[in-house]
């Protein structure tokens, strides 16, 4: 196991999946004719990186940056950078914006944090315009790793006991959760890193097989189906399955 450990030594970074949040970004870009963009990030950070890669896809259009963010040495670090950001408890109070507000929005590495999924892909359908990109990134609960933990008794890395993660997420199943009734429809899906392989395999394993990989990311765009994707999940159709007691 130690032999393992030491193979992805270093690896981590790959987790945040920054290529595929830029990659992903300049496909949004592309459908996106403003001159003014306004590109918000759900748990920016204090470092803003996710939205300075994204800003960075949209050469010669004005972004305005914005940011959600609860702990706040980072938000105090977010707003010296100049994001526009608030501090609030997604999963309880509504996002400070209104509807349709946002061109771009990133959740990366947040919602496997949270129980309210969908109260928060509610309120992010509501402030994102219709035609606008959504980019999630997730721990992998299906990852090569994640499997064979399973197979030998122990628990997912990614949804440990004693660890911050109360989700687990699977490529296919995200998908289908998204486009639920047609709400978003996801264009891409991507995966990050490779355990336990070191970098120069990780990368090219993880773009190989990427159901297997250990972060998952997708690229979504907000239809132009009304009312929000609550509104959807509240639908006698979904109801029962979604939120029967």
């Amino acid at each position: 196991m130690n032999a393992l450990r030491a193979l992805k030594t270093n690896t981590g970074h790959l987790n945040f999946g920054r290529d595929l949040i830029s990659k992903f970004a300049a496909v949004s870009a592309k459908n996106c004719p403003a001159r003014s963009v306004n590109i918000l990030d759900i748990g920016c950070g204090g470092q803003a990186t996710d939205l300075t890669l994204a800003a960075a896809q949209y050469p010669g259009q004005l972004t305005n940056l914005h940011g959600v963010e609860s702990h706040l040495p980072s938000v105090e670090q977010a707003r010296a950078l100049g994001v526009q950001i608030e501090s609030l408890n997604i999963e309880q109070a509504p996002l400070p914006y209104p509807d349709p507000m946002f061109d771009l929005v990133i959740a990366n590495q947040i919602l496997e944090h949270t129980k309210q999924i969908f109260w928060i892909i509610g309120e992010v359908s509501r402030v994102l315009k219709p035609g606008g990109g959504f980019i999630v990134g997730v721990p992998n609960l299906a990852s090569l790793h994640n499997r064979v933990l399973l197979a030998l008794g122990r628990q997912p890395s990614c949804i440990t006991l004693l660890g911050p993660h109360v989700r687990g997420f699977v490529p296919g199943e995200l998908r289908s959760f998204l486009q639920t009734d047609g709400y978003f429809n996801v264009a891409q899906v991507a995966g990050s890193n490779f355990y336990p392989f070191p970098e120069s395999l990780a990368r090219p394993l993880a773009r190989i097989l990427p159901d297997m990989a250990v972060g998952m990311f997708v690229l979504a765009s907000r239809t132009i189906k009304p009312g929000t994707f609550t509104d959807v999940l509240h639908s006698r159709h979904y109801q029962s399955e979604f939120f029967s007691g």
